[in-house]
């Protein structure tokens, strides 16, 4: 894929996500996940269950079994939430993304203020490749970020790489489908839907070729050669959100996706 066409999708996408309104401020952007109030509050619910349940389920047990503190890579940081709040845990973090915008991206991050959670690093990268050394950090958090993905297997090696043995790759907020015929009808829908939605940066947001989802068998397929066992966390989420299946079913429409968490253990 051309420089020009991820340089154009990284400008796009940034004033994308300005216009859906999620260039948060101060108080807003220090609650996240926890965003109670506003049209994006219904979403953060859902991604503050799933940041929970990584932190009870991966972090904190790593935590109790390291002396020193535990060092997170997140990939796709967007701002660097998550890096705050590991930073407000007792962690070490770097925050990665292939955008260093203010709206979301990694230029948001100065909006934190100058505090102590607040200083964590900031990289502005793709992630099949990334500028870290092999082994560096415990975790590598995949975060609303992985179906991003132009190549699976390079993505998720690279991480692998990243990650010392014995360490942990968690994937927080990546559409997974019960089957590929699902994922496939969400991606041809939101393609027949991208005109309405992108408007004049339809081209730009929609020429990079993204994997769009996942599946057990395509993140198995993806990672087979690398060693990383990996175990799904069902997460219990708002009532509202557990009964779409119920609804899809009933309307006669596609399944649609879970998030959950998917941890993977590093040989």
């Amino acid at each position: 894929m051309s420089a020009g066409a991820v340089a154009r999708f990284r400008v796009a996408y940034g004033a994308h996500r300005a216009a859906e309104g999620r260039r948060h401020e101060g108080g807003e952007l220090r609650a996240l996940p926890y965003l109670a109030t506003g049209p994006l509050a219904k979403q953060w619910a859902v991604r503050a269950r799933t940041f929970d349940a990584f932190v009870d389920r991966v972090l904190a047990p790593m935590m109790q079994r390291s002396q020193a503190p535990v060092r997170v890579l997140d990939l796709g940081a967007g701002s660097g939430w998550l890096c705050r709040r590991m930073r407000l845990a007792g962690a070490d973090a770097v925050a990665l993304d292939l955008r260093d915008d203010d709206v979301d991206g990694l230029g948001a991050a100065r909006r934190f203020g100058d505090g102590e959670e607040a200083r964590f690093g900031r990289v502005a990268a793709a992630f099949d490749a990334l500028p870290v050394r092999d082994g560096a950090f415990d975790v590598a958090v995949f975060n609303a970020s992985l179906h991003y993905a132009l190549d699976l297997r390079a993505v998720l090696g690279a991480a692998r790489r990243a990650v010392r043995a014995g360490g942990r790759i968690a994937i927080l907020d990546s559409p997974f489908y019960v089957t590929a015929a699902d994922g496939e009808a969400m991606v041809a829908e939101k393609r027949r839907e991208s005109a309405a939605r992108f408007g004049d940066r339809v081209d730009a947001l929609s020429a990079l070729p993204f994997i769009e989802y996942l599946t057990r068998e395509r993140l198995a397929e993806a990672s087979s050669a690398l060693g990383v066992r990996w175990r799904r966390h069902r997460v219990r989420y708002p009532l509202w959100y557990e009964l779409r299946p119920v609804v899809a079913r009933l309307r006669g429409a596609r399944q649609p996706s879970r998030f959950d968490l998917w941890e993977g253990v590093v040989g």
